[in-house]
C-alpha cells in the first residue's frame, strides 16, 4: 500500500524540520533534543497553519501554506519546549 502525501504537507514538514535543525544547532543539543524539537516544530507549524487559515490571514503564502503563521507557531512552541526543559 502506497501512502500519498500532499505537496503542501511535505513542504510544511520540510520547513518545520529546517527550523528544528537550526534551533538544535543554535542550542547545541543532542539527537534526543533534535527529536523533541522536531515534534514541537511540526506541531507548532500545524497550529500556526490552522490559526492562519481560521483567521483568514494571507500575509505570506506559498500555495496553500501560511508561512508566517506557521513560522510563528513553530518558533513559539520551540521556545516553550526549550523553556520547560531548563
Amino acid at each position: 500500500m502506497q501512502i500519498l502525501l500532499s505537496p503542501p504537507l511535505v513542504l510544511s514538514l520540510i520547513i518545520a524540520s529546517a527550523y528544528a535543525a537550526l534551533f538544535n544547532l543554535w542550542q547545541g543539543g543532542s539527537a534526543r533534543d533534535l527529536l523533541l524539537y522536531l515534534l514541537a516544530c511540526w506541531l507548532g507549524f500545524g497550529i500556526g497553519e490552522l490559526a492562519g487559515d481560521l483567521l483568514g490571514l494571507d500575509i505570506l503564502m506559498i500555495g496553500q501554506i501560511h508561512v508566517v503563521e506557521g513560522t510563528i507557531g513553530a518558533w513559539l512552541l520551540l521556545l516553550v519546549v526549550r523553556w520547560l526543559r531548563v
